[in-house]
């Protein structure tokens, strides 16, 4: 019997291919319509999205087929959607972000934080917060934080070592020497045999592993928050924008790089804030003035010393800027600009000045990130005036050879490192969102959510955010927003709301996945170290997924819904752009 049983949950992903279609096939070949049949398409797509029976680009593919089969939408149609602006956006922003990890500008940032805020324990977790943040809005969460944990784990490992060292040294003079660890463990030295005392020992132990707990958490949270803080962050982000631009088109480029970061980049900084005092709380102890190093002995700032030794060596190894650095340093920085004063909305930006026929601006924020991309793959990754030669004698005759440097950026490396998959997935969802309008199943679900237009908004706002924040704990982020949001425009649609209202604090929330290691990468990267267990993700993560989730609620309340004019109903929330 228990064989049986392995061998059906090994086989699992196959009964769920060929089982699921045949259990729902009813839907489309009872009820008449298309409504029915795209409703089939999307209830296959979200079961194996949320079970990964098939890799999820792979199921993105299935509109593909099925929408002309059942004639929902023609093949040109469906195909269309799969690279649409917003999937050159993110690849725009990838081959950028790829080259700042190829030249290892990321670590030299990181490197640089750290050594600013220094190794005492509050700081140090503040400082892999700020610095995770930052790079996360810019390069993907799972890069930064494969980068960030290793670094982590070198800075605890010589906290620990040191004292060590520290504690052998008090045992050799035969006096009794007492050594905290980041001012919260005292260890006891047995005078009598020379030996530690086993307990203390344990305990000290005990309070290293907290740290390690609480470091790695911290790194893995604080990617995750820091994503959300740009358009490009995080996938998501780029799915909202997609989903917008399709089933609003005429919104007025409502959501665009500067707007997102305006609403977004204060909710960052307050659930920084927030994470940093909770897993102080957590793993530090309450006793913030030790977790400030204030009142510290002299052991205790030699073992800092020897700490913040090691973030100095890293930062030494990295030598000083080659040319290749400062050129993507510069290039990723004239990105931002570009971004930024694109279209501002309080001042007219530089983009203004080119305008279509039916007075819309031509470039977007995808034409900046690929126009920069572009730069890239044209600049050379060293300085041309310094020819590099190698002299070879062959005989009296001097061969030299004229060395070529190779640009910023190579197809390989892009090759190696683009994740091709997440373009078919957001297509995918761009084919979903379209194919809903369609074929009438958005206006069908939006006439059944009428009755929720006698909720308060805000109460809407928090229940659907806490469902969502839940059911992204058990499947990827991008598929969640995708299966979700819509319907949530087909709900704001129906109770006159302006679907903003409901559709950005509910993708935020699907970045909120802090609390199962399976739940998203960086949480997989920082379980994989060993010191995490699922309790301590979950307890630190149930709290931060509540606060994140007031928070949101009070953004989209406040700043936010004077930002988007969120009290009104808006024109082009009427408009579906169907022919």
């Amino acid at each position: 019997m228990v064989t049986t049983w392995k061998w059906l949950w090994a086989n699992k992903n196959y009964f769920i291919i060929f089982l699921v279609p045949l259990f729902f096939l009813p839907l489309p070949l009872v009820v008449p319509g298309t409504e029915a049949s795209c409703g089939y398409v999307i209830i296959i797509m979200a079961v194996f999205w949320c079970t990964e029976a098939l890799p999820l680009a792979v199921t993105a593919l299935f509109p593909i087929v099925l929408f002309p089969m059942m004639d929902i939408m023609d093949s040109s149609t469906v195909c269309s959607q799969y690279l649409k602006d917003t999937n050159m956006l993110f690849v725009g922003g990838l081959l950028v972000a790829i080259s700042v990890e190829k030249w290892n500008l990321h670590k030299r940032i990181a490197l640089r934080v750290l050594l600013i805020v220094g190794v005492k324990p509050a700081l140090l977790l503040l400082g892999f917060m700020t610095v995770t943040a930052f790079l996360s809005m810019w390069i993907s969460n799972t890069a930064t934080t494969a980068m960030m944990i290793p670094i982590a784990q070198a800075v605890l490992e010589q906290l620990y070592s040191s004292e060590e060292k520290l504690e052998e040294y008090s045992s050799e003079s035969n006096s009794t020497g007492m050594l905290s660890f980041l001012g919260a463990t005292k260890v006891v030295i047995d005078l009598k045999d020379g030996t530690l005392n086993q307990e203390k020992q344990a305990l000290r132990l005990q309070k290293h592993l907290k740290l390690c707990k609480g470091i790695s958490l911290c790194v893995c949270y604080s990617s995750s928050i820091g994503g959300i803080a740009t358009l490009t962050g995080t996938v998501p982000n780029l799915v909202l924008k997609g989903q917008m631009d399709e089933m609003f088109p005429g919104n007025n480029n409502v959501i665009n790089f500067v707007s997102w970061f305006g609403f977004a980049f204060p909710i960052v900084i307050l659930l920084l804030a927030l994470a940093w005092i909770w897993l102080q709380i957590m793993f530090l102890g309450i006793n913030f003035r030790n977790n400030f190093g204030c009142g510290g002995n002299s052991e205790q700032k030699e073992k800092e010393k020897r700490a913040y030794k090691v973030i100095s060596t890293e930062h030494k190894k990295l030598g000083s800027m080659s040319f290749a650095e400062i050129c993507v340093l510069v290039l990723f920085v004239l990105l931002v600009i570009l971004w930024f004063l694109r279209d501002p909305g309080f001042m007219p930006g530089w983009a203004t000045i080119s305008f279509n026929k039916q007075g819309k601006a031509n470039v977007t924020d995808a034409t900046v990130a690929v126009f920069i991309s572009l730069m890239l793959f044209l600049f050379p990754s060293e300085c041309p005036s310094c020819k590099s030669e190698d002299p070879e004698q062959t005989g009296k005759r001097r061969k030299v050879k004229t060395f070529v440097p190779p640009p910023l950026l190579d197809w390989k490396t892009v090759n190696q490192k683009m994740p091709w998959n997440i373009v078919f997935l957001l297509g995918g969802g761009f084919a979903l969102a379209k194919g809903s309008e369609d074929s009438g199943l958005s206006i069908w679900i939006g006439e059944k959510l009428t009755p929720l237009e006698s909720i308060p908004p805000a109460a809407i706002v928090l229940v659907l955010c806490l469902l969502v924040a839940t059911f992204t704990e058990c499947t990827s982020n991008v598929a969640t927003t995708t299966i979700f949001l819509p319907i949530l425009a087909s709900m704001a649609k129906a109770i006159q709301r302006n679907p903003l209202y409901i559709m950005l604090p509910c993708t935020l929330s699907a970045s909120f996945a802090f609390m199962l290691p399976v739940a998203t990468p960086p949480n997989a990267i920082a379980f994989s170290y060993g010191q995490l267990k699922v309790v301590d993700m979950a307890k630190a993560g149930f709290m931060l997924n509540i606060l994140g989730v007031l928070v949101i609620t009070l953004a989209i309340n406040s700043w936010g819904f004077y930002m988007y004019d969120l009290g009104t109903f808006p024109s082009w929330a009427n408009f579906t752009g169907k022919p």
